[in-house]
């Protein structure tokens, strides 16, 4: 069965850094594309990040700030968020790329004040 944890949210000052993780069960990231999503109050569910064997990709709200990586063996997803902006305050989930919509985790907060 496909599980998505994950782990590493909080409260961070603007400007600040947070490294969120992924810990992913019951699928293979040798062969799957994953994707850090994020969504904030009263917004839709939006893609973030991605992951394949074709490189990375990053939406034009976190490109330079964000680094996307992954440890294969080890099945866990990790993204590394730098100079965060209060607008990066969301739920944020991992998930493959195209999402699979029955399996999404619980996310992980991360909230930015100003």
């Amino acid at each position: 069965q496909v599980q998505f944890v994950e782990s590493g949210g909080g409260l961070v000052q603007s400007g600040g850094s947070l490294r969120l993780s992924c810990a992913a069960s019951g699928i293979s990231f040798y062969f799957t594309a994953m994707a850090w999503y994020r969504q904030a109050p009263g917004k839709e569910r939006e893609l973030v990040a991605r992951i394949s064997r074709r490189g990375t990709d990053y939406s034009d709200s976190v490109k330079g700030r964000f680094t996307i990586s992954r440890d294969r063996a080890q099945n866990v997803l990790y993204l590394e968020m730098n100079s965060l902006k209060p607008e990066d305050t969301a739920v944020y989930y991992c998930n493959a790329d195209p999402a699979l919509g029955d399996y999404w985790g619980q996310g992980t907060q991360v909230t930015v004040s100003s």
